[in-house]
């Protein structure tokens, strides 16, 4: 007696639950139905890949569009660009390009500084007080670590009485109209500075250049200076700076005459020589600041 054989088989659907599954007709081994099994599971791997490929493209999509949004956050407002035109601001809103004149500046610039050489070149401009004790202050002066004791002062009008040698006859011809004398002194050695003022620069330098070396200025003692420089043999300079002639007379204050091996004379004579210069120079720039603040 068999059972089951009056209706047609139930066909198998890998993809419908409780589907039966096909078995190989005949005997009672129950043996599975191997080509209907591979013919299945190539079906539901085809079906896996359509499904694969499907979502990939659904990614794809995905992705552009988050770039899209993200090109055009980074552009801009992302919610300007996508209003429709109409949304726009109208042309009066839009701020157009101002037609007002640009405002102009006139070009300044600071005045150039007065130049001090210009007030100490001529009598014209060089209208301060001029005196011994003005270029030479106070009781002693100091040079880097050197103080000299001030000595006498000496001013005339007759510039050739104040001079020795060849001097006098240089600053007769030259117009001199001043000179101004004073002396310092240092362990055992004393200098005579000797300022020669004249009208102008150019006579000042002509006299500078004029002197040899027997023009020197006439030494000046007293007031605890011994006389000095009168027979011995002496170190002198000479020079000049704008409408002023400068000379030096260094010696010893014992009568001994001076050596190029004596450099402590020197480097007096050299100081002294130095000071003056500076306080010419800052006669002028004092007469140029006063005209800049007037």
């Amino acid at each position: 007696m068999s059972y089951g054989q009056g209706g047609p088989q139930s066909q198998w659907d890998p993809w419908k639950p409780h589907s039966q599954q096909p078995w190989n007709s005949g005997g009672n081994d129950r043996t599975p139905d191997w080509a209907a099994l591979a013919e299945a599971s190539e079906a539901r791997n085809k079906r896996r890949r359509l499904l694969f490929i499907g979502g990939g493209a659904l990614a794809t999509v995905a992705v552009g569009t988050a770039v899209a949004v993200a090109v055009v956050s980074a552009n801009g407002n992302s919610q300007a660009s996508n209003n429709p035109t109409s949304q726009l601001p109208a042309t009066a809103d839009i701020p157009s390009e101002s037609t007002a004149p640009t405002p102009s500046f006139a070009p300044t610039s600071a005045p150039p500084p007065l130049d001090p050489m210009d007030f100490i070149s001529s009598k014209t401009k060089d209208t301060a007080p001029l005196s011994v004790t003005g270029l030479f202050p106070g009781t002693q002066l100091t040079m880097g670590e050197t103080v000299y004791k001030k000595g006498p002062t000496a001013d005339t009008r007759s510039c050739a009485t104040a001079a020795a040698g060849t001097l006098p006859k240089v600053l007769t011809d030259n117009d001199c109209t001043r000179m101004m004398r004073v002396t310092y002194t240092r362990d055992g050695i004393a200098v005579t500075v000797g300022v020669a003022v004249f009208d102008t620069e150019a006579q000042a330098a002509k006299a500078k250049q004029q002197a040899d070396s027997k023009s020197i200025v006439e030494s000046l003692s007293g007031g605890g200076v011994k006389a000095f420089c009168n027979a011995a043999v002496c170190r002198s300079t000479t020079n000049s700076y704008g409408r002023y002639a400068y000379f030096t007379l260094a010696g010893f204050t014992n009568g001994n005459d001076v050596t190029t091996k004596d450099t402590a004379v020197f480097a007096t004579g050299d100081d002294l020589a130095e000071f003056t210069f500076r306080q010419i120079r800052r006669r002028g720039e004092a007469q140029a600041s006063a005209a800049a603040n007037e």
